[in-house]
């Protein structure tokens, strides 16, 4: 390709919005340029680039888990949202529409919904099963905040697979060879991932890794253990417990002595409390009331739940407004994300004040584990498989100004729920090999799940098993954040001058720059440009009338893995310059394209291997 055939669009300075390096390069790049808010176009050097990436994330997916490509609408039906009992839980960031027929449409932010009825409508038998598909497609989620441009856009590509199995076994096939896909195809792209546990969030299901590269920028703060290689995501980590240790790190033994009501006027935070009692913080039980958003745990029995609304689905019952008391270790955090998996809801808050003094008698400060008339969801920190983690703890008392000593978990209060809800983070222990814990921040790019029966269940998908009886089968979801992947490609390779592609990606793997498209210069140029296009090489040939200057920092800003350099100074020699490299060689113009040819394949097969 010559540049005069082709759009290039290059700015001297990136729009003062962007502050990221990926940002700022593709609009300077001419890779991207935006639309409107959180919506950005692919301009024709970002498309090579992007269908690039598309094609190695589609060899991988067919060669190494077996996948088929189809091609979904992005404008959904939302009855089949509402058969997945998700239409009202995913929220604000999911776009809605009517048709003119009144027909409530959904602007897809994902695809599960689509697979299941696709696939439901032609299951018969167990001998259909896997069904393995894949699709790469433009989705939209309202973004409150859409910022680094196509790194957290609203209009966005991903690729999507789904499988379709018949048992758990299969699906852990599916599972893991899905995770060796996305190993090679993150290997060709020269990015090296973390694989993290992580939370499954809206997605449902139990198991979950998302694969993560380390960004200052990157969203997610990644737990990891330096030893033995455990990483998570903060919103999943689990760490060894420790003990509960008095002010002179002594852990006390479990006492029968009564409980102890003190009065502790203006005594509010866990530091006042320190104060007061002149005890570690690590001897105080935290009580906070949480407000539970669509929680589909079954509360029957539970404390407070005769006085909520439940509600009939055929995706499966559901409360949508219930409440919980979390008991915590008071140096210790909750974790939201945790807490929200734990009671199967789509959102956990801290409770408004009128909604804590209803539900405990009394302000956040002195909720009391043994006053309080909503579940009691007990973390590790506290209780762990019915052995008290604590002895002779100070807690709220349910009373305004008071707070009580004493406390013993087991004998004064029983769990609704006994699960880990702390907040994991850098300096505690890894439960796997006891090494201590650093975090960095990380950037998902790909994010793997088992399902399970979520969507097969709602939405009433059976075969004809083995034994001749309807079975439902159980399903997993894979996705990489196609957007996001180029981005973070730019982020790992760039300099001061620009981007630096690796060669399996780039949007040109060679571009020919004469210091000016006449005579001589000309000549060698074109008979490099056609040994090059012979021998299957993308080459871009810089025929513009303009300034070498101009030439060369476009180049190296657009970041082409390879330049030749044209000049009759150095006729018949050209140089030769590597993009990454910081200096030019010289080369006889005759050996140019040979030489050429094996920096592209070697670059390749490196990256290929």
């Amino acid at each position: 390709m010559k540049t005069s055939k082709f759009y290039i669009s290059t700015l001297r300075e990136a729009p003062a919005e962007a502050v990221i390096a990926s940002h700022k390069l593709m609009l300077r790049a001419g890779i991207t340029r935006k639309l409107g808010n959180g919506l950005y176009t692919y301009l024709p050097m970002g498309v090579r680039s992007l269908y690039k990436l598309e094609n190695i994330i589609r060899e991988e997916l067919e060669e190494t888990a077996g996948a088929l490509e189809f091609k979904p609408t992005v404008i959904v039906p939302g009855e089949l949202w509402k058969e997945s009992g998700r239409w009202e839980t995913m929220g604000a960031q999911m776009l809605k529409a009517k048709n003119r027929g009144e027909q409530d449409m959904v602007v897809s932010p994902t695809a599960e919904e689509a697979y299941t009825a696709i696939v439901r409508d032609g299951l018969d038998s167990y001998k259909q099963l896997p069904v393995n598909f894949y699709q790469i497609n433009t989705k939209y989620r309202d973004e409150i905040r859409p910022r680094y441009g196509v790194m957290r856009g609203r209009e966005f590509i991903m690729m999507d697979g789904y499988t379709m199995n018949a048992d758990d076994a299969s699906l852990d096939e599916s599972y893991n060879a899905y995770e060796k896909a996305y190993f090679k195809i993150f290997k060709r792209l020269g990015l090296k991932m973390i694989p993290v546990k992580a939370d499954s969030g809206a997605m449902g299901g139990s198991g979950s890794e998302e694969f993560m590269v380390e960004s200052p920028i990157g969203d997610d703060t990644l737990i990891i253990c330096p030893k033995c290689g455990y990483a998570a995501n903060a919103e999943k980590a689990e760490c060894a417990s420790d003990a509960s240790v008095n002010k002179a790190g002594v852990s006390p033994a479990k006492t029968d002595a009564a409980v102890e009501k003190v009065a502790t006027p203006n005594v509010f935070s866990i530091e006042d409390m320190e104060k007061f009692f002149d005890e570690s913080p690590k001897m105080f039980i935290k009580a906070l009331i949480y407000r539970v958003i669509n929680s589909s745990l079954n509360l029957e029995g539970a404390t407070g739940a005769d006085k909520w609304k439940k509600v009939k689905d055929p995706a499966g019952d559901y409360y949508p407004l219930s409440y919980a008391c979390v008991l915590i270790r008071a140096d210790l955090d909750v974790n939201e994300a945790k807490l929200a998996a734990t009671l199967k809801a789509s959102e956990v808050c801290l409770a408004e004040a009128e909604e804590v003094l209803e539900y405990a008698g009394a302000p956040h400060g002195f909720v009391g584990p043994m006053t309080c008339k909503c579940p009691l969801i007990v973390d590790w920190s506290v209780m762990k498989d019915g052995e008290a983690m604590m002895h002779d703890a100070i807690a709220g008392s349910g009373k305004d100004g008071y707070h009580v000593k004493h406390v013993e978990p087991g004998r004064d209060f029983v769990p609704y729920i006994n699960a880990d809800v702390r907040t994991a983070k850098a300096g505690d222990k890894c439960a796997c090999c006891g090494e201590t814990f650093y975090a960095t921040k990380g950037n998902e790019l790909g994010h793997i799940f088992k399902l399970g029966h979520k969507y097969t269940k709602s939405m009433h998908v059976t075969f004809l098993g083995q034994n001749g009886k309807p079975t439902e089968p159980t399903m997993g979801c894979y996705g990489i954040g196609v957007d996001r992947t180029l981005a973070s490609i730019i982020e790992k390779y760039n300099d001061e001058k620009g981007i630096i592609w690796p060669m399996t990606v780039a949007p040109f793997q060679v571009c020919i720059v004469p210091i000016k498209y006449e005579g001589a210069m000309k000549e060698e140029a074109d008979k490099i440009y056609e040994a090059l296009k012979a021998a299957g090489i993308e080459v871009l040939l810089d025929d513009r009338n303009e300034r070498p200057g101009v030439k060369f920092a476009d180049m190296e800003l657009i970041g082409i893995p390879l330049r030749i350099t044209v000049g009759d100074k150095n006729l018949p020699n050209v140089e030769f310059k590597p993009r990454a490299a910081a200096e030019a060689e010289l080369v006889p113009a005759t050996e140019a394209a040979e030489k050429a040819i094996k920096f592209v394949k070697d670059a390749l097969a490196e990256l290929n291997a």
